[in-house]
């Protein structure tokens, strides 16, 4: 039986609906017992209508409605299919990591690189704050001015969320409408597009290569009407593109042709990336930049700092406000103390330089077998192959557990699997990249010169 024949016949015998509501509820709650799981393809409209005995249009309400939630993803001439990440409950099952692999999955940093964060706490002793005081410390502003600005992104305004996500999903959430279409990275950050998707928002695919996004299928997502753009200056995940100042000038000369869109950059590796940072987003009518402290400081530690035009922030702190109201104190106080050490900034300096070398020799072990890579900056290597599952399935049988690329793509387009560098020795490096050639010559992939 088919994968699409059994999800049918499991409709029909555990889906009850009268209406479409009843519909979307029954569906939700299958994805939450477990009886959906995450990627699974739902059956037809037809079909699921014949099962459940409603018309073919109340479904196809219903699986709109679904859509609108986040919960499914629709793709032309392929049906729908549970998201990778619905927004159902708070229990997600991470990928089961047999023991003895390697798990090269996750995109942590590498945890000899991260500083001592108790220390730190010990040593900034952190003060009780009240309801009424400034939502933002001070001295934590002005270094977050300092930092922007030190790479050529305007700071006149600045806040602190709780990580970079939180920071995009504000400054969505203060600017555009559920129904709006979003310009995003294809391949691009798998948890990005389940963000936006919960949000009710629009996702138009914009092609990339190893240099960031690429300018003409910009300007034609922006012609057909996206009203926000989402881009990685460096370090960009999957694929580690980073733009180079060439790029970043035809982007901004699409952008300029666009005044009123908004655009948001996520440096979210920030000092640790690999690669300078040049900005396309400054200076416009509506921008935002974002930068997190997670994989430089520590992944606990969610936070991140925003700087954009006036009204953007403004909008971001009065929604901020009406919710939790500020980030921690002690945790800008934490932060604070990290960045204002000596001996810490040594070793984020140290960490961009072993980042950037267990990358590089991965490629290097890569094309010395002939293997198409890429990873210009961060944390990860990106290899397209032929069949993600298949050589997944080979490496892990090998003892390497990796990253399969679907979750990262929004079209249909080549299979690819993703590994991350941050904690991968010289002797796997080179063991890894001999199984890729053997699993990939065996199953025919196509390989670089």
């Amino acid at each position: 039986m088919t994968e699409s024949a059994q999800a049918t016949a499991r409709a029909g015998s555990a889906l009850r609906a009268s209406s479409a509501a009843e519909l979307v509820h029954e569906i939700e709650a299958s994805v939450l017992n477990g009886a959906f799981a995450p990627g699974e393809r739902l059956p037809s409209v037809r079909s699921l209508a014949s099962q459940v005995g409603l018309s073919p249009a109340t479904v196809a309400s219903g699986l709109a409605e679904l859509r609108r939630r986040g919960v499914i993803v629709t793709e032309r001439r392929r049906g729908s299919r549970i998201g990778q990440a619905p927004p159902i409950g708070a229990r997600r099952v991470p990928l089961a990591v047999p023991s003895g692999a390697r798990d090269l999955s996750r995109g942590n940093p590498d945890p000899e690189l991260l500083p001592d964060i108790a220390a730190a706490l010990a040593r900034c002793a952190p003060s009780g704050r009240l309801y009424g005081e400034p939502p933002m410390l001070d001295a934590l502003a002005q270094l977050a001015r300092e930092r922007f600005a030190a790479e050529g992104v305007r700071a006149e305004h600045v806040c602190v969320l709780s990580g970079a996500l939180d920071a995009i999903e504000r400054v969505l959430q203060a600017s555009l409408r559920a129904g709006d279409t979003v310009a995003v990275e294809d391949p691009g950050y798998a948890a990005l597009y389940d963000l936006l998707r919960a949000s009710s928002l629009q996702l138009e695919g914009v092609a990339i290569d190893d240099r960031g996004m690429l300018a003409r299928p910009l300007e034609r997502a922006l012609e057909r009407g996206a009203a926000a753009v989402i881009l990685t200056p460096r370090a960009q995940n999957p694929t580690g593109a980073a733009l180079d100042a060439e790029r970043a000038r035809e982007l901004r000369e699409v952008l300029g042709r666009h005044p009123g869109v908004l655009v948001i950059e996520d440096d979210h590796l920030g000092p640790i990336a690999g690669a300078a940072l040049h900005s396309v987003a400054g200076g416009r009518e509506r921008w935002a930049v974002t930068r997190s402290v997670a994989k430089a400081l520590g992944p606990d530690l969610r936070l991140a700092l925003l700087s954009g035009d006036e009204r953007t922030v403004a909008r971001v702190q009065g929604r901020q406000q009406c919710g939790p109201g500020w980030v921690s104190h002690v945790l800008q106080a934490l932060v604070l103390e990290l960045w204002s050490e000596p001996a810490v900034e040594r070793l984020v300096a140290r960490a961009e330089r072993v980042y950037r070398q267990r990358r590089e020799l991965l490629l290097e072990q890569l094309s010395a077998h002939g293997i198409e890579a890429h990873g210009a900056s961060g944390l990860n290597v990106w290899v397209p192959v032929a069949e993600e599952a298949s050589v997944f399935a080979a490496l892990l049988q090998r003892g390497f557990v990796v990253a399969a690329g679907a979750p990262y793509r929004l079209t249909a387009g080549r299979p690819a699997i993703r590994v991350t560098v941050s904690t991968l020795t010289g002797a796997e490096s080179r063991r890894l990249s001999a199984a890729l050639a053997e699993i990939l010559a065996a199953d025919g992939s196509s390989r670089s010169g």
